[in-house]
């Protein structure tokens, strides 16, 4: 064979190629129509039933030269690429997303921002188990310059025989200490009925790990007032998030701020593995500010102010850990939670660090 004949020939397999371009283009808008019309329906975008017929059918037409293995691989590619169109084009519709809001979003409570350059510090007890213990607490973050306490009141616990918290007498302790010394309040709230007298008593509803996808509450929080703070599920994905995420924006509360708290793995050197990661992929992804919690994602006071310049680095709008005035006596989380003493030292390390750019 000449040089002609190849050069015809690679001009037939150019001509193809820009066929089967066309194609594939006018299948994946096809694909994007299917999606809307399963949205409306709401119908879950992947059909395993429908892929086989499609397979099956096509493995019967052909005529070689391909076996029809290969087909079957170049057909399910070609699936695969349509439905991941169809979940892309998905995500550039979320109201967290990025892509639907370029400039970062700010939660302001109480006139402390989260968001925009700044960073903030939570930090408080794990649990609320007296007026007494969250008022030294409150006392010593005043005097730290902290501006918001985090503090248990409703404590959803692996084990039901553990404390589970002071409830909305919690709630109630939580105020009179911020009332007495200026500060934001954080919270879990495990029951939409919970909302609304919880807003009465704190200025920021978390949503814990456990509940993320507890989508009533989600609902629930999105109908609220005030900021929100959830927290990822223990081996939540990135998508699983921000669609929590969504689930509270959709209803109206734009007031969402995430925080990374440490994923379940096989390690067993820290409580969780703190997925650094998390950070940068979710500051360019969604436009809502984003925290890590150096208390739960590690579990050991060693490493929690490394992990907390980490974070930094990665782009964290601020560091969640907890202290007491004595964990040696907690009710709950002793051996991750810093006295008084050791959470000024970790404070001051951190802003002497040059990474922690304060309000």
């Amino acid at each position: 064979m000449g040089n002609k004949e190849l050069e015809a020939l690679r001009a037939q397999i150019d001509d193809i190629n820009e066929q089967l371009l066309m194609l594939i283009g006018k299948r994946g808008l096809i694909s994007q129509e299917i999606a809307k019309a399963k949205d409306m329906q709401g119908l879950p975008k992947f059909d395993p039933v429908r892929e086989r017929e499609m397979l099956d059918k096509l493995a019967a037409m052909n005529e070689g030269p391909f076996d029809e293995a290969t087909i079957r691989h170049l057909f399910k590619q070609l699936f695969k690429a349509s439905l991941d169109l169809q979940q892309s084009d998905k995500k550039k519709h979320l109201l967290v997303s990025r892509k639907k809001q370029a400039e970062d979003t700010i939660v302001t409570s109480k006139g402390v921002s989260v968001g925009g350059g700044a960073h903030l510090m939570v930090a408080g007890p794990c649990s609320v188990e007296s007026y007494e213990q969250t008022r030294a607490v409150g006392a010593a973050l005043k005097a730290a310059g902290v501006k918001v306490m985090r503090g248990g009141a409703f404590k959803p616990r692996t084990s039901p025989y553990d404390f589970q918290g002071l409830g909305i007498d919690g709630l109630k302790i939580l105020k009179e200490v911020a009332d007495e010394f200026g500060l934001v309040t954080i919270s879990e709230i495990v029951n939409p009925a919970h909302i609304e007298i919880a807003q009465q008593y704190i200025d920021v509803i978390q949503i814990g790990a456990r509940n993320m996808q507890n989508f009533e509450l989600l609902k629930a929080a999105g109908e609220a007032t005030i900021p929100v703070l959830l927290k990822r599920g223990i081996a939540a994905t990135m998508d699983e998030f921000l669609l929590a995420a969504e689930y509270i924006v959709s209803r109206g509360n734009g007031q969402v701020m995430l925080i990374e708290r440490g994923i379940r793995t096989y390690e067993k050197w820290t409580r969780n593995t703190l997925d650094i990661s998390a950070v940068p992929i979710l500051k360019q992804e969604s436009h809502l500010p984003v925290l890590v919690d150096v208390s739960h994602s590690t579990g050991r006071k060693d490493i929690m102010l490394p992990c907390a310049k980490a974070a930094l680095a990665a782009g964290a709008d601020g560091i969640m850990i907890e202290t007491h005035p004595d964990p040696a006596t907690a009710l709950s989380d002793a051996d991750q939670q810093l006295t008084l003493e050791q959470f000024d030292s970790f404070y001051a390390q951190l802003k002497a660090s040059g990474l922690f750019r304060e309000a």
